[in-house]
């Protein structure tokens, strides 16, 4: 599946909470309840909301800043984050809905989100540079989005079973449903949606060589991995387009390669100093401490990690 950069770890807490910030500062004294017994106003909202959810206020603000400073420099398109949004939802499909639920989100600020997250792209990438040779061998090793179900068992007698009722017109979804110890793909008929080319990195290698050499609407006999045999199908594939048309498409994932969590991190803390950034809210000062002053990496050891929430995880696989 795609590898996002950004994470939605935290995007239930920071939508929810930037959207109820209102102007986002104190002494905005606007009435939002009402009771007999006195109202409620949105300065005390505020205050109740810093004293019991500070570190969320602290990301929504960091989402809020960034997103300011991003788009003075930046362009997404409605289009970009359209795109971004059917990714997303070809790779979950089924489960597109559930995951929305489990973040607390709607579509509109899971949009939002990916405006974001493709803001910060563009500030890691700006300086990254990529040549021709690079983007013509990439091409050549390139493959088009792929559509792939499966079913995984134990052992090579049950994937046999399996292929034989599959052979004999039994469905796939059925059998899948029945049979796969896939948890993630089981109850989706044994789908896992459309896989790209980063994507199939993903998968084991016996599973990869299979996608590769697997034909539309054929499949493949057991295929033996770590995790047991798997009987696979791919449903559908695109178009591998031409070079001249793909060039910049290519030129961006590799750029995106090169990039690690200490690079968005480094791009981000650059942003941010630029824009002269001044937070006047005392008990939120401390909201980019760890962008601004990252902490040191050890010696011989990896990055530090990007402030959580700004890496994201992709839907299990195997």
């Amino acid at each position: 599946m795609k590898k996002w950069i950004i994470s939605v770890s935290l995007a239930a807490g920071v939508v929810g909470l930037a959207g109820c910030s209102g102007d986002g500062a104190e002494g905005n004294s606007d009435v939002v309840a009402t009771t007999k017994a006195g109202d409620v106003t949105k300065d005390e909202l505020y205050k109740s909301m810093k004293q019991k959810f500070t570190p969320q206020m602290e990301q929504a603000l960091q989402e809020l800043v960034y997103t300011k400073v991003l788009e003075e420099k930046y362009d997404v398109s409605k289009e970009e984050v359209d795109e971004k949004l059917n990714e997303a939802k070809d790779q979950l499909g089924p489960q597109f809905e559930m995951f929305l639920q489990q973040y607390n989100l709607d579509e509109k600020s899971f949009k939002e989100y990916l405006k974001l997250q493709l803001l910060q792209e563009k500030a890691a990438i700006s300086d990254v540079k990529v040549t021709e040779e690079e983007v013509k061998e990439y091409y050549e090793t390139w493959k088009p989005d792929i559509q792939v179900r499966h079913i995984l068992v134990d052992d090579e007698k049950t994937a046999k079973e399996v292929k034989q009722k599959l052979a004999d017109g039994g469905k796939f979804e059925e059998l899948a449903k029945e049979y796969s110890k896939d948890p993630g793909s089981a109850e989706n008929g044994g789908s896992l949606g459309w896989v790209d080319n980063a994507g199939r990195q993903n998968f084991v290698p016996e599973f990869s060589k299979a996608l590769d050499t697997l034909e539309k609407g054929k499949v493949s006999e057991p295929i033996k991995t770590e995790y047991g045999y798997h009987i696979i199908e791919v449903t559908d594939k695109k178009e591998k387009k031409s070079f001249d048309e793909m060039k910049k498409e290519i030129e961006k994932e590799l750029k995106l390669s090169k990039v690690d969590p200490q690079k968005i991190q480094e791009a981000m803390k650059a942003e941010i100093e630029k824009a002269d950034l001044n937070i006047k809210d005392e008990d939120l000062k401390k909201a980019f401490d760890q962008v601004l002053n990252p902490a040191a990496a050890p010696e011989g050891g990896e990055a530090p990690a990007v402030p959580e929430g700004e890496e994201t995880p992709a839907p299990a696989e195997e």
